[in-house]
């Protein structure tokens, strides 16, 4: 939805916002004692970041007919939202101590709202 001259600018917020958003919840992780490394966090995040770019082609499908409204593309990210949330947090909790689980699946939910926001805004 952006401008083409903008594309560059977009990729860079997407991207960057990828990289230390995981970086942030995969230190938090690490600082609450979790034994999960580095780099297989980072790449449990980004493997479920791929609801996100399902429900980013079904709205982008959806604004070419007649279902092109912001509520339906909003439950489509909600569905990615809770998909993406929901298999991660499982996976990272493995790894932290059950008291201090929620303290580390947090910053997840916080993680993917942008990455949702995100894709309703682009």
């Amino acid at each position: 939805r952006a401008p083409e001259k903008q594309a560059s600018g977009v990729f860079a917020a997407v991207f960057c916002s990828m990289w230390m958003g995981s970086a942030v919840v995969t230190v938090n992780a690490k600082l609450l004692g979790g034994t999960i490394s580095f780099f297989q966090s980072v790449c449990v995040l980004g493997y479920c970041v791929s609801p996100f770019c399902l429900a980013a082609l079904v709205t982008l499908a959806l604004n070419k007919t007649f279902l092109a409204h912001v509520w339906i593309n909003i439950l489509w990210v909600a569905v990615a939202f809770v998909w993406a949330t929901r298999a991660s947090a499982v996976f990272i909790g493995q790894f932290i101590q059950k008291e201090r689980r929620l303290l580390a699946v947090f910053p997840v939910f916080f993680y993917y709202t942008l990455i949702g926001w995100l894709v309703l805004l682009f």
